[in-house]
């Protein structure tokens, strides 16, 4: 098996339509094709990661997205955010989600770095 590395945006190209071929053909994981495809998969997921990096949602973005992939409503999260006034405000953005209210929501299997948010940048100790 001859496999190069990925060293530009044309090389990551040719190497997906590879994988796309290979994923058509739906080889056996231990034959020749199978075993291409998992090393070409490896290195495109590598690229990828690398040079389109995927930002993880705003904690409400990912509650919305969770809703509608599920089919919630705004009453089946009362019993994990509270009554339904507070879930329109966290919803709409004008109350941040509770330690509490996040616990609750890791139940419902969203990831918690999802709804805890993205970190926030340390500040310095300040020089004496």
């Amino acid at each position: 098996m001859h496999v190069r590395a990925i060293r530009s945006e044309a090389d990551y190209r040719a190497m997906l339509a590879q994988v796309s071929d290979l994923v058509d053909l739906d080889p056996a994981p231990e034959t020749p094709e199978g075993e291409r495809l998992e090393v070409l998969s490896t290195l495109v997921e590598a690229w990828e990661a690398e040079h389109y990096p995927i930002e993880v949602p705003e904690p409400v973005d990912a509650l919305k997205l969770h809703m509608d992939r599920t089919g919630m409503t705004v009453a089946d999260l009362v019993p994990y955010i509270g009554p339904r006034h507070r879930v329109y405000e966290v919803l709409a953005g004008s109350r941040p989600l509770t330690m509490p209210m996040i616990r609750r929501l890791l139940n419902l299997g969203i990831p918690a770095s999802s709804l805890v948010g993205k970190p926030q940048p340390v500040a310095e100790p300040a020089a004496d």
